[in-house]
């Protein structure tokens, strides 16, 4: 369709504040069937479950057809809902399903938590680095943010203590398992501490639990939701990681009041989730061996972790530091002297590979030296060669840099 010399469209304000994904922007460039790319956060599609989900859309669509087709209530499948309330309530979440909304993936909860409790201007907390898809959401809304320093033990609580004092945020954006994009885990003995500091300054937390069935090594913390005592805690969860994506199936848990909130938000977006997804999902759960089927993702994971941090080892310069996560989806690297991650992605893209600079994950204070890398879509043997080839990218830069100081 052609645009007219003077677009009829006059653009919400507030569109100048969202950017495109830097992900789904490589993504474009990656679909070339040569390109080795650990720049998505894809599942290794090899491991969906595709016959089991087969069979539980058949079997929905023989036994219960009509209403598997029909409009359902907004909060979900309630057989869905009562799953994940047993199946968190093992990890040490009190919660009802009726404090459970289904929602299309973890990322439309963030959505709903931004529209219910922000107007604009208004302050989150975010780590440094976080998620890039939580901070477009945030940006859609209008919020303005403060980040947290963080380490090897994920946020740092002081630099917490800090920031709750210089000004009321609305919330606390937080990834505590395997985090995207940094693989950090929030150590355990700074999880009451960061809860206890939020219950002090009455700021809710956004625990965004997308990986955190996917550990490969270590001993598993309590989510903190299952050691929130002060009713402040909104727990994400979601498929995409264990089943497929494609099924946008997901869950908000919360307060009982602020999940009625989340529900009357979601009505007005999408009117429900997707009704024959629940139905097929919770009978699959039904019938399916969940737990064996993450062991075998964990197995092959953790598998592709390994070969990703022994090629960095191998191949990335020796004052080049990556983080060693205990699960997840990725690494994050940081290159050596300030070398900008954009333009070694610039040589690696000439030699077929990609990956995501890091600068985008930053909502404040951007810093260019960094870059994410994804495992999990890929085999140790492809994950060694790319791997390589960015090590010759960043090799070319750091000579390149020497010439032209030298010159």
């Amino acid at each position: 369709m052609s645009e007219s010399a003077q677009s009829p469209f006059r653009f919400a304000t507030r569109l100048g504040r969202i950017k495109a994904s830097a992900v789904r922007e490589i993504l474009k460039v990656t679909e070339q069937p040569e390109v080795v790319s650990f720049a998505g956060g894809l599942p290794a599609p090899e491991l969906f479950p595709v016959e089991a989900l087969a069979q539980a859309h058949a079997a929905v669509l023989a036994s219960d057809g009509p209403a598997a087709l029909q409009y359902s209530t907004t909060e979900g499948f309630p057989p869905l809902r009562a799953w994940v309330a047993e199946r968190l309530g093992r990890r040490g979440v009190r919660c009802d399903p009726e404090d459970v909304i289904i929602t299309a993936g973890s990322q439309q909860g963030i959505d709903l938590v931004a529209k219910v409790l922000l107007d604009p201007g208004d302050l989150v907390l975010v780590e440094r680095p976080t998620y890039l898809a939580a901070l477009q959401t945030f940006d859609s809304y209008e919020a303005a943010f403060d980040s947290v320093a963080s380490d090897d033990g994920g946020i740092v609580v002081d630099d917490l203590a800090r920031a709750l004092r210089a000004r009321q945020p609305k919330l606390l954006y937080l990834v505590p398992e395997f985090q995207n994009p940094s693989g950090i885990t929030l150590a355990a003995d700074r999880r009451a501490a960061v809860l206890r500091l939020c219950a002090e300054h009455h700021v809710p937390v956004v625990e965004d639990f997308a990986y955190g069935e996917l550990r490969y090594r270590g001993v598993a913390p309590p989510p903190l939701a299952a050691l929130d005592d002060a009713g402040l805690c909104v727990h994400l969860g979601t498929f995409s990681k264990t089943l497929a994506p494609g099924l946008r199936i997901g869950w908000a848990v919360a307060p009982r009041s602020l999940a009625r909130k989340l529900a009357v938000a979601k009505q007005a977006v999408d009117l429900h989730s997707s009704t024959i997804s629940q139905r097929a999902v919770a009978h699959l759960l039904r019938s399916f061996d969940y737990d064996a089927h993450l062991a075998g993702l964990r197995h092959t994971y953790g598998e592709r972790c390994q070969a990703m941090l022994t090629a960095l080892e191998r191949h990335f310069p020796a004052d080049a530091r990556w983080t060693r996560p205990e699960g997840g989806l990725f690494v994050w690297v940081q290159l050596p002297g300030g070398l900008a991650a954009e333009g070694v992605l610039d040589d690696a893209l000439r030699d077929h590979v990609a990956f995501v600079p890091g600068a985008p994950f930053f909502a404040t204070d951007v810093r260019h030296d960094f870059l994410r890398l994804n495992f999990s879509n890929r085999t140790p043997d492809v994950i060694e060669d790319g791997v390589a080839r960015i090590g010759r990218a960043i090799a070319k830069r750091l000579e390149s840099r020497l010439t032209t100081r030298s010159a």
